[in-house]
Formats: structure tokens, C-alpha cells, sequence
């Protein structure tokens, strides 16, 4: 009888143990995907900074160079003449 309660007990520690262990090891792993997450949003925002940048600057680039294709289509005709 009492080699059962040894081996029920030792069993029960060794279980006890490795769920200690494991659980330990799924907390560190959710807090590294935590870190992971806040970093691809922070990438986000930055790439939707860049985007909103570039979508502001588009319309002024554009009149700039339909500027400067006049210009040089004038320059081009008096040159012909």
C-alpha cells in the first residue's frame, strides 16, 4: 500500500514539475508574441506615415512636371524656328 502512495506521489511531482516548466515557457513565449505585434504595428504606422507622405507630395510633383514639359515644348518649337 504504501509503495503506491510513493509512486502516486512521485508521479504527482514529476507532473506538478513539468507543468511549472511548461507553463512558464508558454508565458515567456506570449509576451515575446506581444513584442513581435508591437513592433509590426509600429512598422505599420510608419509605412502609413510614408504613404500619406508621398500621397501629399504626389499632386505638387505632378504640376511641377507638367510644368517643366511645357517649358521644354516651348523650347523645343523656338528652337525648330
Amino acid at each position: 500500500m504504501q509503495v503506491l502512495v510513493v509512486i502516486v506521489s512521485a508521479t504527482l511531482t514529476v507532473f506538478l514539475i513539468v507543468s511549472i516548466i511548461v507553463l512558464v515557457k508558454i508565458i515567456q513565449v506570449l509576451n515575446d508574441i506581444k513584442r513581435i505585434i508591437k513592433k509590426t504595428e509600429h512598422i505599420a504606422d510608419q509605412a502609413e506615415a510614408v504613404v500619406n507622405f508621398f500621397q501629399n507630395s504626389a499632386v505638387p510633383v505632378a504640376i511641377v512636371k507638367l510644368i517643366s514639359n511645357i517649358i521644354q515644348s516651348f523650347k523645343s518649337k523656338k528652337s525648330r524656328k
